[in-house]
């Protein structure tokens, strides 16, 4: 069954105790609540054994922003797929843009990832998306398929269901534009029929895809109402519990 998730993605925000001082403020926000979909958390690495323990991991899945694409050895400063789990975080973020253009990841090397993870038991939240220029020219579709095929048509059916998609336009992270609800809808059904046309109907259905770019508390009901956008990967939105939670409620 597909799910409503809205999560919180810190990047290199809050020192540790800010950190946990967050969590739990969030934590404390969402006891007595029922929302209508998953909340999750990604501090950055050395928060995550922290967080884990200051919250209730029942109502909040802690997830990490990255990890490394080898399973260990000397990679020093590399956080591996296995040590994330071992801190009791259930999700890893692969394939983030800033990640993509600021440290030159390649398809191969989210894949490698991408395969560490499922294989340590995380579910990896992939980001897809393109940059303005290749909007501009009409090559939006044409690159977010790549960049699903190169990394992700590898996987079995099985463990393509594992997965969390997140749709970023890359050209609306952090810069205030927004791609409107109807351009979102249009990317995450062509999303979902890419993923439908591989592995069929069912697994494309089942698949909850997210949207993230500039969601905040004032166009996020609009955007999840649309049919095929099962919530948000937040950034900025997500370093104040009174920013974060409006997205959550808005389901």
């Amino acid at each position: 069954m597909r799910k409503n998730i809205v999560a919180g993605n810190w990047k290199m925000n809050k020192t540790l105790q800010e950190g946990v001082a967050l969590a739990t403020e969030l934590n404390e926000a969402l006891k007595n609540k029922t929302v209508n979909c998953d909340v999750i958390i990604a501090p950055p690495f050395i928060h995550l054994a922290s967080v884990v323990n200051a919250i209730d991991t029942e109502k909040i899945g802690v997830s990490a922003q990255n990890c490394a694409d080898k399973p260990e050895g000397a990679y020093t400063g590399e956080v591996s797929a296995k040590m994330v789990a071992s801190t009791g975080a259930k999700y890893v973020i692969i394939g983030h843009s800033e990640r993509r253009t600021y440290y030159h990841e390649t398809p191969e090397i989210l894949k490698e990832k991408v395969l560490l993870a499922l294989a340590n038991g995380l579910t990896p939240i992939f980001c897809i998306g393109e940059v303005l220029a290749e909007r501009e020219a009409d090559k939006h579709f044409e690159v977010v398929k790549s960049q699903i095929e190169q990394s992700l048509f590898n996987l079995s059916k099985e463990d393509f269901g594992k997965l969390i998609l997140a749709y970023e336009p890359v050209w609306a992270i952090g810069t205030g534009k927004t791609a409107t609800a109807a351009q979102a809808q249009e990317m995450h059904a062509f999303i979902r029929k890419t993923v439908a046309d591989k592995y069929g109907k069912d697994t494309a259905e089942d698949l909850s895809v997210l949207y993230g770019g500039s969601c905040n508390a004032s166009n996020a009901k609009e955007l999840f109402a649309n049919p095929d956008v099962d919530g948000g990967l937040i950034g900025g939105a997500s370093l104040s519990v009174d920013k974060f939670m409006p997205i959550i409620e808005a389901f």
